[in-house]
């Protein structure tokens, strides 16, 4: 873990990519590592399909931020409560990665990454979240599991990059988020991803 809170700290300010001004409100998601049976490991949820949008999809807990929440680390960490029941005393940020406007919802997301000593036992939230999952960094890291494809939105063409878990197609703003963590963390140009993982 201590590798991965160095490389964090010397990753630069985080930036925001797309339009702020055009955000229709703003998220929080966090990302909590932890050690496992295969290292470190990443928390991930499948959201309920009783959801109104990204029903059945992977994602980190997170959600709209509340007018209550002090700053967008509350919001991050409330939203890991109500979801999973993950006790907001016990994640440490050890670092944040880029905002960045998604291209369905709109909301500008902001990923914190987090570390626990050890996972305590999760409860997931019935109406939010299908099921709690357990996932290796190194699974995320074998080149079988990254891919990329070229997408075009509105006449905009980028890259949509995916990871297959078993069982699982993370995808959409988790797997961009999971792209750039596992870019800073390797030491990686975003460019060399294809190298470093297909």
């Amino acid at each position: 873990m201590g590798a991965i809170t160095e490389a964090l700290g010397s990753f630069s300010e985080p930036q925001v990519r797309g339009n702020p001004e055009a955000a229709r409100g703003r998220s929080a998601v966090l990302m909590v590592l932890y050690p496992g049976a295969e290292g470190v490991h990443v928390l991930l949820t499948t959201r309920s399909s009783n959801l109104r949008s990204h029903t059945s999809e992977v994602s980190f807990p997170g959600g709209r931020e509340d007018p209550e929440d002090v700053d967008l680390w509350a919001t991050a960490l409330r939203e890991a409560h109500e979801e999973v029941d993950l006790d907001p005393s016990l994640p440490r940020q050890i670092g944040r990665l880029d905002s960045f406007v998604t291209v369905g919802s709109g909301s500008l997301i902001h990923p914190f990454v987090a570390e626990v000593a050890e996972l305590p036992p999760l409860t997931a939230s019935p109406d939010e979240v299908a099921e709690i999952l357990d996932v290796p960094l190194a699974e995320l890291a074998l080149d079988e599991v990254w891919r990329e494809e070229i997408w075009t939105f509105r006449e905009t063409t980028r890259a949509i990059t995916f990871f297959e878990l078993e069982g699982n197609t993370v995808w959409g703003a988790t797997a961009a988020i999971l792209r750039q963590f596992l870019t800073v963390v390797f030491n990686t140009t975003d460019q060399s991803m294809g190298e470093r993982f297909g």
